[in-house]
């Protein structure tokens, strides 16, 4: 196995000064390596991981980040005050994995160092305790606050937690859904944390509506896959996102290319349609993740492919989505931007119609 001498000797060259490498942990033919460095993450992590590759006696490569995370301004009626970012992701579509890519994505992001939460949104169709293997129900400590369940060390909250039987239908009307989205954000101890992921039900209705009024500068992640069934809807997601003033960070493609043990690539959805979603939202394509059947053999049982094999093709696809979303987002606080909150028009329309439309 590599020395950690080789690693820093192979970095140094790199990095703009060695306090950047803030640490090294060797472990057989897997490598570890912990930065503290501004800028692009995607650029430098790429970079680290492509030197490591050169040394004969290294399999692996994870880089960890402990900079700052740049968080949101937040509001005093704020439902989560102690976390920086909060994240959408969501779709329009159902079927295209969004579920899948926010596992993997807070996987990511909790192995490159960040603290991260994961909440189910989808009330109706609750896919997390399934894909994260966790089962129990949460307790309150002070009477008050709900403690999330963990695993990995992300904390996690779903409406499956508190079923008494896992396949029963949950058959709630919109306000009952609305209470229960609340409590889940403001009556769960999230505590501090860098990220917390949303995993949105498929539609543009309710939830989403919900998460644009209560929370201060969420940002979205939309998923989509190539074929035109799929964007077709996903447009309006996007759509959906610029109404109620939900700025859209970056796109993933999913299931956007099969490779065969030819090493074949072959495109079984298409190509193009997560760019046309990007170029639509005015956002970047943060990633194409190939169709692997790992992800699902690993998401039945319990573990995401990106914690299970994190040196996989597809696991690094989701590492990179991580690392570019990171910077999108960092790129935009930067900037100085917030959002201001939907305005709502509850005059009940014109000509008598009784409609509460979204205002830009």
């Amino acid at each position: 196995m590599a020395t950690r001498e080789e690693v820093v000797a192979a970095l140094s060259p790199l990095l703009p000064h060695p306090s950047v490498l803030s640490d090294v942990v060797v472990l057989g033919r897997d490598v570890t390596v912990t930065l503290n460095a501004p800028g692009s993450r995607e650029e430098l992590g790429k970079k680290v991981r492509e030197a490591l590759a050169k040394l004969p006696d290294v399999g692996g490569t994870e880089v960890r980040w402990h900079s700052e995370v740049r968080g949101r301004n937040i509001g005093p009626d704020d439902p989560l005050p102690e976390v920086k970012n909060v994240i959408l992701v969501m779709s329009g579509k159902g079927g295209v994995g969004k579920s899948t890519t926010a596992t993997n994505l807070t996987m990511a992001l909790h192995r490159a160092g960040f603290r991260v939460g994961l909440l189910d949104a989808d009330i109706y169709g609750p896919s997390i305790p399934t894909m994260l293997g966790v089962s129990g129900r949460p307790v309150s400590l002070d009477g008050k606050s709900i403690e999330p369940l963990e695993r990995f060390g992300v904390k996690l909250m779903s409406i499956g937690f508190l079923l008494e039987d896992p396949k029963a239908a949950v058959v709630w009307r919109g306000p009952m859904l609305h209470g229960a989205l609340l409590q889940f954000l403001k009556d769960v101890r999230w505590g501090s944390l860098d990220y917390l992921l949303l995993d949105l039900p498929p539609g543009t209705g309710d939830v989403a509506l919900t998460l644009a009024q209560r929370i201060t500068s969420p940002y979205a992640v939309i998923v989509t896959t190539p074929q035109p069934v799929a964007t077709d809807d996903v447009y309006k997601s996007v759509s959906m996102c610029e109404k109620v003033n939900i700025p859209v960070v970056g796109v993933v493609e999913n299931m956007s290319y099969f490779i065969d043990s030819a090493g074949v690539s072959h495109e079984l959805f298409g190509k193009g349609g997560g760019q046309a979603i990007a170029d639509f939202a005015k956002a970047p394509l943060l990633g194409q993740v190939p169709i692997d059947q790992s992800v699902r053999e690993w998401g039945d049982k319990g573990t995401p492919v990106v914690q299970a094999a994190p040196f996989s093709t597809v696991a690094r696809a989701f590492v990179g989505v991580a690392e570019r979303l990171t910077d999108a987002i960092d790129a935009r606080r930067s900037e100085g931007e917030e959002e201001a909150p939907p305005e709502i028009d509850r005059s009940g329309g014109t000509g008598g119609r009784k409609r509460l439309p979204i205002m830009k």
